[in-house]
């Protein structure tokens, strides 16, 4: 589990949480409003954001004037609101089977209703690379 979270609030820019996960180099981003995890944004959200708002707001029948860029668009518009999640106590295996079943690349970790990681690919093949360093398994 990484406990050294990178996070971004409901109202940031799709601009915004695009130069985070550029920096970091991570694929997706905890939503947090007043500490409370709301939502999940992947890359592949905010590579698809401003086709997917415009889109939305067409098919709609928006007359409102609708967000043209990145740094317009909230990224509450473009995550995912229900993000499945475990809790500290869970196993490693359990997150790669839930991560696998759901494909997804990460779960947050809750401890209550307060964010205290995420776990994600890199960490369980981590863990299976350091479960497996002793044996010899062939490809």
């Amino acid at each position: 589990m990484t406990s050294h979270l990178h996070t971004i609030k409901p109202l940031d820019s799709v601009a915004r949480a695009r130069a985070l996960i550029e920096e970091h180099r991570i694929n997706q981003l905890p939503v947090v409003k007043d500490g409370l995890l709301v939502g999940i944004v992947t890359d592949r959200d905010l590579c698809d954001a401003v086709k997917a708002v415009t889109t939305s707001a067409h098919l709609a029948g928006t007359v409102e004037p609708v967000p043209q860029t990145a740094d317009e668009i909230p990224v509450e518009t473009v995550m995912s609101r229900n993000a499945i999640t475990l809790s500290p106590h869970s196993s490693i295996i359990t997150a790669a089977e839930l991560m696998r079943r759901e494909r997804i690349g990460s779960v947050p970790i809750l401890h209550g209703q307060t964010l205290a990681g995420i776990v994600t690919r890199s960490d369980i093949l981590r863990a299976f690379v350091s479960l497996n360093r002793q044996q010899a398994v062939e490809i």
